[in-house]
């Protein structure tokens, strides 16, 4: 019975020192081996893999991309003027050994690292720049710029910086206050300027209609007279040849329209001498009778 037990004892023991000599590392890990505290077996590959039991142990980080996003920065431009930018970074671990060695394996460690030379780039980059610059420039160019700017700056990280962005720039509430008020100013005398293009222009644009005006009634005037004057003409011509083909016919013809325009309205007086040329025909029309 107790050798039994003791079999039983021995094979758990055995079993367990082959389950503590042997690790896996998978695709979305890094691993180092340690032996006594010292890595002896860095960056160990994707795979099945030994060590020596309780003497060696393994420690693994994660290897897929992070993502660090912290509070909004107080950013100074070359205008002296404060910035509110927001910004991300996108990295992962390149060099597990001296990613180890310089954050004791710590992400946490890692992000505190990442943050402040960060903001270390942003102020660079924008303390070279104008508020107009940051906001309306060549954003990608910029954003080019700070992540090769960063890359550089944790070379001694172990890690890679995928990518680096500003997500968002907001100005202080009392720099926003009166940046909004200057770009109103701003707004309003462009809106005058305009105004004034604008009633310069109508001022211009009614001169040469008036202008236009009087030329073309002047001409219409001119026009009509010439009209006038040859419609007279004609019909004094036409008088004429029907005078000469009769004259005693239109003679009467003329003293009759006279007639009735001279006694159309009865409350008309007119004091003239009876022997008079006017009443030629109707005198000779009482010596008849």
């Amino acid at each position: 019975m107790n050798k039994k037990i003791y079999l039983v004892v021995f094979a758990a023991l055995i079993f367990g020192i082959l389950v503590n000599s042997v690790f896996v590392v998978n695709e979305k890990e890094r691993a180092i081996v340690f032996q006594f505290g010292e890595a002896v077996r860095p960056d160990i590959p994707v795979g099945f893999h030994f060590k020596v039991p309780v003497i060696q142990n393994v420690k693994k980080y994660d290897a897929r991309i992070q993502t660090l996003d912290e509070e909004p920065d107080r950013i100074l431009t070359v205008e002296s003027k404060y910035l509110l930018v927001d910004s991300f970074i996108k990295y992962r671990i390149t060099d597990v050994l001296t990613f180890y060695k310089a954050n004791n394996g710590s992400f946490n460690s890692l992000n505190s690292l990442l943050g402040q030379r960060s903001e270390f780039v942003l102020k660079a980059n924008f303390g070279k720049r104008t508020v107009k610059e940051v906001v309306s420039g060549e954003r990608d160019e910029l954003m080019g710029i700070m992540l090769s700017s960063l890359n550089e700056s944790v070379s001694d990280l172990g890690v890679e910086i995928i990518d680096f962005r500003v997500k968002r720039i907001d100005l202080p509430s009392n720099l926003s206050n009166s940046v909004y008020e200057r770009m109103r100013t701003e707004r309003n005398r462009l809106a005058e300027e305009l105004r004034s293009e604008g009633k310069e222009i109508a001022r211009e644009i009614r001169a040469i209609a008036d202008k236009d005006k009087v030329v073309i009634l002047a001409e219409a005037y001119k026009q009509a007279e010439q009209l006038r004057g040859e419609g007279d003409a004609e019909a004094a011509a036409i008088y004429a040849k029907s005078f000469s083909q009769d004259p005693e016919f239109y003679e009467f013809t003329r003293s009759m329209k006279a007639y009735v325009e001279t006694f159309e309205s009865k409350s008309d007086v007119m004091l003239i001498d009876s022997d008079s040329e006017f009443f030629k025909y109707l005198n000779d029309k009482k010596d008849e009778d």
